[in-house]
C-alpha cells in the first residue's frame, strides 16, 4: 500500500482501511505476546500503514476546510 493509492480513496474507505488495520494490529500483538507471531515485520508494516492512513485522512480534512 502506498500513499498515492489512499489518496485515491474515499475518506469512508479510508476510515475502514484503518479499522482493518487496527484490528489487525491489536491481533498481532496477540500472537507476539503468545510466541505464535511468524513474520515479526508484520507489525512495522501494519503500525506505518496506519501513520500513512492517518496522514491521508489528515490531508484530505485539511483540504476540505480550506474550501470551505
Amino acid at each position: 500500500m502506498n500513499a498515492k493509492e489512499l489518496r485515491d480513496q474515499t475518506p469512508d474507505q479510508l476510515r475502514e482501511k484503518l479499522i482493518d488495520l487496527k484490528k489487525e494490529a491489536f491481533n498481532l500483538r496477540f500472537q507476539q505476546a503468545t510466541g505464535a507471531m511468524e513474520n515479526t515485520a508484520r507489525m512495522r508494516e501494519v503500525r506505518r500503514n496506519v501513520a500513512r492512513v492517518k496522514t491521508v485522512l489528515n490531508e484530505k480534512a485539511a483540504a476540505a476546510a480550506s474550501e470551505a
